[in-house]
């Protein structure tokens, strides 16, 4: 089966449509920092705009534990799409309640309004699918129909990602469409050179998608604090860096599973050591057989791929054809641990293929650091989700849209 898509919903002039986005944005403040999911939403709402719909966008931001709670209201993210849309928008301060109800009845066509966070209400995340579809039940009384829209969730059964789409006409809105393209891309028939980048903190993090893609790639490059449980399977020592013992096995069966199907896996060859995890912390460029061998000993602790890493990372990456990266080289939010994140992120602009950045701490990498979304092929907007879909994993909100 293939994913519905908005066509399949014919005509939307004067429909109430919900939209279930994705506009889980950093707040600091009260303030966005990064507005990429909001603008990852505009094609599908100026398509259904265009069409004359009603629009009801809803959405979920943080985790308020199913209770209001105004530090994860998105009354900020409603202005800021108002702004993008250049068109007001209003914003009921409650999901299904009097305010929804009213700003939906007020509705024209062509009009747009957001509810309150979906995560106010309980049924929203309920482990409970009866108290779930319950909810479904009280959303679906707004609109004739829903988009779905926000690839960051479709991993997740909620309320308004499965059931809602069970007991409304349901279709996948352009940014789903897009993501599930580029992803199935990267699992079916890749173009090679294929090199696969991961880093971020655990590798028990990316035990699924190392698994599924190994038979699929050319090369894996590994950084982040997982590289350092990769080092110390192959007998380094590896100071008071992250060290997740409990996967060493794990590790060196990968590495042999490489081998035998003759896939390499790139590992760093120096890293950044400092003497603490923090912004000013002293610090110095050390090989990775020599990690204790710095003046911090054996309380080192590795921060970031080292320059020589960096670019040996970039060479294989700018020689090849299809590149995935998730999870970054360091800590790229201190700016003395930057670097490997920022040269991985460059050599990907270079690519002569298809670039795909996978959403999470990545996508937040690349706009932090200063880089265009245009210089990639695709910035994914769900970190969690897209490793699932390259484990090879049923995601129920696909599923729920006719993706099998």
């Amino acid at each position: 089966m293939s994913l519905r898509t908005l066509a399949s919903l014919g005509s939307l002039a004067g429909k109430r449509i919900i939209v279930r986005a994705d506009l889980n944005v950093p707040l600091r403040d009260g303030v966005i920092t990064d507005d990429g999911r909001v603008r990852a939403t505009l094609p599908t709402l100026n398509a259904l705009i265009y069409q004359g719909a009603r629009l009801i966008v809803c959405s979920h931001l943080g985790r308020p534990d199913g209770e209001p709670n105004a530090k994860y209201s998105l009354e900020p993210v409603a202005q800021r799409l108002s702004e993008l849309l250049g068109k007001p928008i209003a914003f009921a301060r409650d999901t299904v309640g009097e305010s929804a109800s009213e700003a939906v009845a007020a509705l024209e066509d062509g009009d747009v309004t957001v509810i309150e966070n979906l995560r106010f209400n309980p049924g929203e995340t309920s482990k409970d699918a009866d108290e779930r579809r319950a909810f479904a039940h009280q959303l679906a009384a707004l609109g004739d129909a829903l988009v779905s829209d926000g690839f960051g969730v479709v991993h997740r059964k909620q309320a308004s990602v499965y059931e809602l789409a069970e007991l409304l006409p349901s279709a996948a809105g352009y940014l789903i469409e897009k993501e599930v393209e580029v992803l199935d891309r990267l699992t079916e028939n890749p173009e090679r050179p294929y090199a696969v980048v991961l880093g971020g903190s655990k590798v028990s993090d990316k035990l699924g998608v190392i698994e599924h893609l190994l038979p699929r790639v050319n090369t894996i490059l590994v950084g982040g604090g997982m590289m350092f449980t990769f080092l110390a399977a192959q007998g380094y020592a590896v100071g008071a860096s992250l060290l997740e013992k409990d996967q060493l096995d794990t590790v060196r069966g990968y590495l042999a599973d490489a081998k035998e199907r003759g896939v390499e896996i790139v590992l760093p060859v120096d890293a950044v050591v400092a003497s603490a995890f923090a912004a000013d912390a002293d610090h110095v460029v050390a090989g990775a057989e020599s990690l204790e061998s710095t003046p911090f000993g054996a309380s080192g602790i590795g921060l970031d791929i080292g320059p020589q890493t960096a670019e040996l990372f970039a060479d294989v990456i700018r020689r090849s054809k299809t590149v995935f990266w998730n999870g970054p080289m360091g800590v790229f939010e201190m700016e003395a641990f930057a670097a490997g994140t920022k040269t991985v992120a460059r050599s990907l602009t270079e690519v002569d293929g298809l670039s795909v950045v996978g959403g999470g701490d990545s996508a937040a990498a690349v706009r932090q650091l200063g880089f265009e979304d245009a210089a990639f092929g695709h910035i994914s907007t769900g970190g969690g989700a897209s490793l699932e879909f390259l484990e090879g994993k049923k995601l129920p909100g696909l599923e729920v849209l006719g993706w099998s």
